[in-house]
């Protein structure tokens, strides 16, 4: 960690056997985890948490202060889990005082020049293709993949599993374990190939398609959806975790593609 070319605070709480290379700014009250590695350029500003085994590339800025104007220098932070990568120029911005923290889960892979705003919390695993931008206060699941250029509106919710293509304006939630597309963005399928390399059996990809067969290609509202899913289908942790997150939704969920 010895590196003459770098600085870091003398309040920084680094691990020993951390690598910072060259020309990288480390600041005030910031913490970083066993074996995380931190390329030449970065910045790494007051509020840091990051955890071990972490690979951060050169230029990436994390936990600036919010692009907020109600910010007040509030003691917020930003949390990056274990074992999670982030490529060139990302910009992960601390949080303010609606959270006090943005957080990103672990094993995650955040590609270059991808933006995180503000109090946002991202679960574990997933994939952030680059140029994606995260606009405040949103919400992220677990194995959540999004393709390169895909934009979420502030207060959005993504469920877990699901996959948004490239390009896409995320402007209502996205539910569980679905794909979604097309401009407006709406539901094209089930993510099923992620859910098979994840090792969602057969019957139980089956019963996804089921719940969103209701949900989206019988001409039903939400509410009626809603109501057959929890009448017919079987409770399950899956059906379960769908109807949760349409009846949290604050946003209201994205529409079928059979939908005017």
């Amino acid at each position: 960690m010895n590196q003459p070319l770098a600085y870091v605070h003398p309040g920084a709480k680094i691990a020993k056997n951390v690598v910072i290379e060259p020309f990288t700014t480390i600041h005030n009250n910031v913490v970083i985890g066993e074996g995380t590695w931190i390329g030449s350029n970065v910045t790494i500003m007051e509020g840091a948490r990051i955890g071990k085994n972490c690979s951060i590339f050169p230029g990436a800025v994390i936990s600036a202060t919010p692009q907020d104007k109600k910010f007040n220098d509030e003691d917020t932070v930003t949390e990056i889990g274990d074992n999670t990568t982030i490529r060139e120029c990302v910009t992960i911005n601390r949080g303010t005082v609606d959270r006090m923290k943005t957080k990103i889960g672990k094993n995650c892979w955040i590609m270059a020049y991808c933006h995180i705003a503000h109090d946002c919390i991202v679960g574990d695993n997933c994939i952030f293709s680059n140029n994606s931008t995260l606009a405040g206060h949103i919400n992220v699941g677990d194995y959540v993949v999004l393709a390169g250029m895909a934009a979420v509106q502030q207060f959005c919710s993504i469920g877990n599993h699901a996959f948004v293509t490239g390009g896409s304006l995320v402007r209502k939630d996205v539910p569980p374990y679905v794909k979604a597309a097309r401009e407006p963005l709406s539901y094209v399928g089930i993510n099923s190939i992620g859910l098979r390399r994840r090792g969602f059996t057969t019957e139980k990809i089956r019963e996804v398609q089921n719940i969103y067969r209701i949900l989206y290609q019988q001409n039903y509202n939400n509410t009626q959806a809603v109501a057959i899913i929890e009448a017919e289908m079987e409770a399950t942790p899956e059906r379960d975790e769908v109807l949760e997150f349409i009846k949290n939704s604050q946003r209201g969920i994205m529409k079928g593609y059979f939908s005017n």
